[in-house]
């Protein structure tokens, strides 16, 4: 059974959660978090050297890191990744502009409230507000004349903007003036199988690098 290495409050960890959920593939969950620094363990950099969540060990043994690239591989042959070559790289389009554009101010502020009550770094909240924003409204233009990100129908690149756009209120950010971000999120929770972010579907018991339980989480 592939073992999904991560916490259940990251987005990048979501992503690869609600993919697995959608194609019906059964997995097992460790809890690693780099909130409490488990991700420095040697326990998991002798699986994972870059140190980063999620990651995912295939049951040969095979390890796979970095969301897009899990979700990617996961999606390949399934209707979640095209067989048109321009649409796939229409997909990797939105993929990469939410990596690039999209994560590093909406994801970074909904850690930096959350997790660590801004350190005092208010100058880079704003600043963060302000990118976070302008990427917003790009979503919210493109979704005025598409249903979906890439070729017309659901897909990974909906997948991987969804999991931080969904809670970006939690970075501070008000949805309210995106009407058709708005829609877009409706639709997205309609989809089969979906899950909400704090919703385990794991086929175990959730343990920790120690191999100790994890408590489930109080229900949504």
């Amino acid at each position: 059974m592939l073992t999904l290495y991560g916490f259940l409050r990251s987005g990048n960890v979501y992503k690869v959660r609600l993919l697995l959920a959608q194609l019906g593939i059964p997995h097992r969950r460790v809890e690693v978090s780099q909130i409490t620094a488990d991700t420095a363990r040697p326990e998991f950099r002798a699986i994972n050297p870059i140190g980063k969540v999620p990651t995912v060990v295939f049951d040969d043994g095979r390890m796979l890191s970095e969301s897009g690239a899990i979700l990617h591989y996961l999606a390949n042959g399934t209707p979640f990744w095209p067989q048109d070559r321009w649409d796939q790289a229409q997909v990797l389009r939105w993929m990469f502009f939410e990596q690039y554009s999209h994560e590093p101010a909406i994801a970074v502020n909904r850690y930096l409230r959350v997790a660590r009550a801004t350190d005092g770094r208010e100058a880079q909240v704003a600043w963060n507000h302000q990118r976070g924003m302008a990427a917003l409204g790009v979503m919210n233009t493109h979704l005025a004349a598409h249903p979906w990100f890439g070729p017309g129908c659901y897909s990974i690149a909906d997948i991987a903007l969804y999991a931080y756009t969904h809670v970006a209120d939690e970075g501070g950010f008000d949805l309210a003036g995106f009407p058709h971000l708005n829609r877009w999120l409706v639709e997205i929770r309609a989809q089969p199988n979906h899950i909400r972010l704090l919703q385990e579907t794991n086929a175990a018991p959730v343990t920790n690098l120690d191999g100790a339980a994890v408590p489930a989480p109080p229900p949504a």
